[in-house]
């Protein structure tokens, strides 16, 4: 682990519009810098940076955070990886935290694995370009295949030599331990000795997404009928076949620029697409598509398009993976391609252009393309349609969204001439049946009278109060240090500061921001303001939590203007900080105001409930709660009225 000195010297070093014109165009204006935004398509350049905030800002597609927010975000790397990246580009020496025997032996072992599956790429591309059986047999496959030399080598395919064990004599050879050959099933150890798995076949590294290579596949070359086509390295601490993707280092760049990822079967056909410029291209490597394998895609982007070949059978067999894309609240489209044709023949056979109109003009939503397929089988038989819609609404209670179930079933009602709210009663009792219940039911703590305390309702990121949290959560960022005023502590004049006030008014009531990544930022404010040498907007900028940092960007790169609502008379001469004394009081009362609504809206809800069923008890205490409030709002609004 990395320690906090580190990560923080990294963050000192790291100068924003260095790092990021490694990877953008960038032009001087005024203080900051603009370029067009390198995670979408745009013309018109809305990228912005600002090294005097160490922020950056695309006001295009809304992404925005700090120099490693930036290298996560583009090159698709974790936190930590992140760090190592800049801590490279910077020649700065990772101290780590000391690690425990276990943690070392595991680290040691996973460096030396990954160590061995490099050494063994370097020698199958060796083989195929430097010997005459590499040349003959595994680059004149691949070049029969359709592929050029330059993907050839941007693949880092190679070739393992017929011999039975000339990879593995090779690495041993070069002082490669047996343990970490056998552990990455490159060697194979047996009775007769050690020798390799992949023997007589053109070899395809496979790299996880910071582009490690973690595993091979292998194609035989020979006419050997016991062995299979295609073999893969076996499950191992680097490699777990479920949790990778085919390609996606050299795609997920153009992935996230699309807002779009293809999704085909093998190694081929991904690097077909990629040779004719479709780079937005993976494959899950001919097993079945996994829960962890669309994460990974769902980490790029929310849209996926599956292409088929023109196997019909296939196609029906892979129908669980639309199912298992939909239950991960992704937008799935599917394209069959004429029958005969895989992705790898039909990009050889075409333009990069006739392959994405193809695309375009025959993909479909899983509802055209599931209906499609089963009507064949169902024909006329009522048992059978009847099953067919069945299997239709199962898929579609999968997906989370409610808007978006609501269309699918709207779509479903009209082609198969269902009434909505049959279909609508299905999907509930599948619901139901899986979940527990139907429709969750969210509690909300209200506390007693006659003390009000407002505690928050659980939410999402969005909340109503969205609008007035930005607004203390940007006070605690620029203006927290700031003396707001003094009082008398135990016979001493005590300055307080701006953020210490803000704190200390929600803990007065016990609120929490609704908003999570402003509740962090309370949390963590709470914990860090009294620190020496603490500033709020650098921390936060630098916090390890992308989505922190990004909304930290969001907030001090906008442009604010002072709501009328808080203005005050005569205030032309006068700026923002100067007016914090009058300002702050007014903002945190407003949001007191705006909880309250809240939550006098949920007792509403709450007493009506109680009503109909009977507890009339129950309905008298909630009636209370709900005076209390209103009582309390209204002292709010008395004082609010005086101060304006």
């Amino acid at each position: 682990m990395i320690d906090q000195a580190t990560i923080q010297k990294i963050f000192d070093t790291a100068d924003i519009y260095e790092v990021i014109s490694d990877f953008v165009s960038l032009k001087k204006r005024g203080v900051n810098y603009v370029g067009c935004c390198p995670f979408h398509n745009e013309k018109t350049g809305s990228f912005t940076v600002s090294p005097a905030k160490g922020i950056y800002k695309c006001f295009g597609c809304g992404k925005g955070g700090n120099a490693v927010n930036f290298i996560m975000e583009h090159e698709q790397l974790s936190y930590v990886e992140a760090l190592r990246w800049l801590a490279t580009k910077y020649n700065i020496i990772i101290e780590e935290k000391e690690l425990s025997e276990h943690e070392k032996q595991e680290k040691s072992e996973r460096e030396s694995m990954l160590i061995v599956t490099n050494y063994a790429e370097e020698f199958f591309v060796r083989q195929l370009w430097h010997t005459d059986e590499g040349k003959s047999i595994g680059l004149g496959y691949f070049r029969s295949r359709g592929l050029d030399d330059r993907t050839i080598e941007k693949f880092g395919l190679g070739y393992c030599p017929e011999g039975w064990n000339a990879f593995t004599q090779s690495a041993q050879d070069n002082g490669y331990k047996k343990e970490f050959l056998v552990k990455t099933g490159l060697t194979i150890e047996s009775e007769r000795g050690l020798f390799d798995r992949f023997r007589s076949r053109v070899m395809f590294p496979i790299r996880d997404l910071a582009g490690k290579i973690i595993a091979f596949g292998g194609r035989i070359m020979t006419n050997d009928k016991k062995s299979a086509k295609y073999l893969n390295s076996p499950e191992s601490e680097i490699y777990h076949k479920s949790r990778t993707l085919y390609g996606i280092y050299f795609a997920k760049k153009s992935i996230v620029q699309h807002n779009r990822c293809y999704l085909v079967e093998g190694y081929l056909d991904v690097i077909s697409f990629h040779q004719k410029g479709i780079e937005n291209t993976v494959a899950s490597s001919g097993t079945s598509l996994t829960v962890e394998q669309i994460r990974l895609i769902r980490r790029l982007t929310p849209n996926v398009t599956i292409i088929y070949d023109g196997d019909a059978a296939g196609i029906k067999a892979s129908l669980r993976g639309i199912d298992l894309v939909l239950e991960e609240g992704l937008n799935v489209r599917v394209v069959s391609l004429p029958e005969g044709e895989d992705p790898d023949s039909y990009a050889q056979a075409h333009t990069a252009t006739e392959v994405l109109e193809y695309i375009t003009a025959h993909e479909t939503d899983f509802i055209h393309f599931k209906t499609k397929l089963l009507l064949e089988q169902a024909g006329n038989d009522p048992i059978e349609r009847a099953k067919l819609i069945t299997d239709i609404v199962k898929s579609i209670s999968l997906i989370p969204d409610n808007i978006t179930r609501s269309v699918y079933v709207q779509e479903t009602a009209n082609r198969m001439k269902v009434e909505e709210k049959v279909l609508y009663t299905e999907i509930a009792r599948i619901r139901k049946e899986k979940n527990g219940d139907f429709t969750p039911v969210v509690r909300h703590t209200v506390p007693q009278a006659p003390q009000v305390k407002l505690t928050p309702a659980k939410t999402n990121s969005l909340t109503p109060c969205d609008i007035e949290e930005t607004v203390l959560v940007r006070y605690l960022l620029l203006f927290g240090g700031l003396e707001l005023y003094e009082e008398i502590r135990n016979g001493m004049a005590y300055s307080v500061c701006v953020g210490e006030y803000i704190i200390q008014e929600l803990d007065e009531d016990e609120l929490e921001l609704l908003n999570p990544r402003f509740r962090i930022i309370q949390q963590e404010y709470r914990e860090h303001f009294r620190s020496a040498g603490f500033i709020p907007a650098k921390y936060f900028a630098g916090h390890p939590d992308p989505e922190v940092c990004t909304t930290v960007a969001d907030i001090l790169s906008e442009p604010y203007e002072l709501s009328k609502l808080w203005a005050l008379k005569d205030t032309s001469m006068r700026t923002e900080e100067m007016m914090l004394g009058e300002l702050l009081p007014k903002i945190i009362d407003n949001y007191k105001i705006r909880r309250l609504e809240m939550m006098c809206r949920e007792a509403d809800d709450k007493i009506l409930e109680l009503q109909n069923s009977g507890d009339f008890v129950q309905v008298m205490e909630w009636i209370k709660k709900k005076n209390t409030m209103v009582k309390v709002r209204a002292r709010i609004n008395e004082k609010l009225k005086r101060t304006i």
